[in-house]
């Protein structure tokens, strides 16, 4: 079976959060805090499989562009500047499905370095 692809990205801004419809049917609202600090850029994520560099204080930042790349991918651009993360349609749909698990471990990593959301 072959990956699911979105069919609908909805930005929420005033709720800072972005809405993916897949079309297979599965609908996630996904945080853009969340978003940023997995970003798979990588300045953030790495050049390889390590964990990559935590990124604290973004629990206020937003989505303020949506740009396509190709038919595989979006760009998203955040308010603090940040565009440089190709989220795939692969991307897009491993950061839904195990959202509960990678936002977990991240609360954990921030609390082990003595970093904050804010």
């Amino acid at each position: 079976m072959s990956q699911p692809k979105p069919v609908n990205l909805k930005l929420l801004q005033k709720t800072r959060a972005l809405e993916i419809l897949f079309d297979n049917g599965e609908n996630f609202t996904l945080p853009c805090e969340y978003l940023r600090v997995f970003s798979p850029s990588a300045e953030v994520k790495g050049h390889g499989w390590a964990e990559g560099k935590l990124v604290s204080s973004k629990k206020s930042v937003n989505i303020i562009g949506i740009e396509p790349v190709g038919h595989y991918a979006v760009r998203l651009v955040f308010d603090d500047h940040h565009q440089s993360g190709i989220y795939s349609w692969e991307t897009l749909y491993e950061l839904a499905t195990h959202y509960a698990d990678y936002w977990s471990h991240y609360l954990q990593r921030l609390k082990e370095a003595n970093a904050s959301r804010d």
